[in-house]
């Protein structure tokens, strides 16, 4: 692992410091490769935080363009930046935050051999999607790699996040949502979002990011529920269902 230079050192000094992280921390962080699906209001927050704390490799995935509705939430970007790809707009926010790191745009919607081939080279995906059809696939490429999960959404005032390991037997996405599509009425567009929740669990995916890189313990397996009203966290361990489609075959695989 790389010593750090003497511009980095400065430049990561109040991070260093923690003995958590310490130059053997913020070296895996300069040398880590992260994954985020999806440029919205989770994935703006958390890339800015990772890019901030020196992620080297950041690779950004979204083929959406971006909507005048998105700003009140997606503060990453500006009213210039409306109707063009978030993924690059996003890119172009990051190296100006960051020039210590590299940022790779992926301006498509994933396909699944795609999706597999990235979650493969990346050590810790973070999954900012806004679709439950994209978070079990993000889910089924992340344990057939193993690689590990950290999963949020939100919608009103709430907001959650999960963590799963996928290095060890562990439950999955699946185990805890069971289905593979939303509802008409559960999304943003339908039923809204306060715009600091979406900021909120995007800041909670970067920091069980920086942990794990780090070597420190996250929490797997955990599921988290912020409430925006109350402003309180509650939290339950997620227990595997051992008739999951997704992870189940998997666990056989690896018990035989």
């Amino acid at each position: 692992m790389a010593a750090l230079s003497d511009s980095q050192f400065t430049r990561y000094s109040r991070q260093v410091m923690l003995p958590e992280i310490g130059e053997t921390g913020q070296s895996a962080l300069l040398e880590a490769n992260v994954l985020i699906v999806g440029c919205g209001g989770l994935g703006t927050a958390a890339s800015l935080y990772l890019a901030g704390a020196g992620i080297g490799h950041l690779v950004i995935a979204d083929g959406d363009t971006l909507d005048t509705s998105n700003l009140h939430r997606q503060v990453a970007y500006r009213e210039a930046d409306l109707n063009a790809n978030k993924a690059k707009m996003l890119s172009a926010q990051l190296k100006a935050l960051n020039g210590d790191i590299s940022v790779r745009v992926v301006s498509s919607m994933l396909s699944q051999d795609r999706l597999t081939m990235e979650v493969a080279m990346a050590d810790v995906v973070l999954d900012c999607s806004d679709n439950m059809s994209t978070r079990q696939a993000v889910n089924r490429a992340c344990l057939s790699e193993k690689t590990p999960l950290i999963s949020g959404a939100a919608i009103g005032w709430q907001g959650q996040h999960m963590v799963f390991d996928f290095r060890q037997p562990s439950p999955c996405y699946r185990c805890l949502f069971h289905v593979e599509h939303d509802r008409p009425d559960n999304n943003c567009q339908s039923g809204g979002v306060v715009g600091p929740v979406v900021g909120t669990i995007g800041n909670f995916q970067a920091l069980a990011a920086l942990k794990l890189l780090s070597g420190n313990d996250c929490c797997p397996a955990t599921f988290h529920q912020f409430c925006g009203k109350t402003m309180t966290m509650t939290k339950l361990d997620i227990q595997r269902d051992p008739a999951c489609p997704s992870c189940s075959s998997f666990q056989a695989k690896e018990a035989s």
